[in-house]
């Protein structure tokens, strides 16, 4: 979803927990907290980091309540990502394995870091990024909002400057683990319209993973920088 205030945009993507009862109601539950958190904040929004703290603590006690009463297996879960893009520059927050990417020409310049347990591999240098695909447990994530009611641990960026023609890509683990990180990137410098690449994206993405393909969720945004 795009959420978007004169002057500040929001996206955020949602992915409810398969494994978990319930995971859609997880999903739509975090959603609807962010853009009513999000309709209520005063803009320009002077501490981003903060309200994105905010709006993942928040998201992650309303999932909480509605686990209230089930054993904890049983809860549900999700994973979510945030970008708010404000006076040309980025910040995002994320819990799970759902990612942000900044693209810039036909190059990843910046994602955020996976919650799972093969990015720990990788960047402890165990594993390879080849080997990541066919890893046993390339589908364990290490938190998510929703479950046990502490916090869970979340990433919050720093402001990341953007220039004209940048790409922010926010995207569920159903859309960026089948393509190769050169086609996502290509998102920024693809002919035609912003919305129409995403979703031809995310069709080559389902049609790659097949028959087990997952939730196919994205939003981007473009920075137009005017001097």
């Amino acid at each position: 979803m795009v959420i978007s205030d004169e002057s500040v945009t929001l996206l955020v993507v949602a992915d409810g927990m398969g494994g978990h009862a319930d995971g859609a109601l997880a999903a739509e539950a975090t959603v609807a907290t962010v853009e009513r958190e999000f309709a209520a904040q005063k803009k320009p929004i002077l501490d981003p980091r903060g309200f994105l703290h905010r709006l993942i603590e928040r998201s992650h006690a309303e999932v909480v309540g509605l686990g209230k009463g089930r054993s904890l297996e049983s809860r549900p879960r999700a994973t979510c990502a945030l970008c708010l893009v404000q006076d040309d520059t980025a910040f995002w927050g994320h819990v799970g394995d759902s990612r942000i990417y900044h693209l810039r020409g036909d190059a990843v310049v910046g994602r955020s870091r996976d919650h799972s347990h093969v990015e720990v591999l990788l960047y402890a240098g165990a594993i390879t990024v080849e080997q990541l695909a066919s890893h046993p447990m390339r589908n364990y994530v290490e938190c998510c909002l929703g479950g046990a009611a502490e916090l869970p641990r979340m990433s919050i960026s720093g402001g990341k400057t953007m220039a004209a023609g940048d790409v922010m890509l926010v995207c569920s683990d159903g859309f960026w683990a089948p393509l190769p990180e050169a086609q996502l990137a290509s998102l920024a410098v693809a002919d035609g319209a912003l919305p129409d690449n995403l979703a031809a994206l995310a069709g080559i993405a389902t049609r790659l993973a097949a028959p087990h393909s997952d939730n196919t969720s994205a939003a981007a945004v473009l920075a137009c920088v005017v001097d």
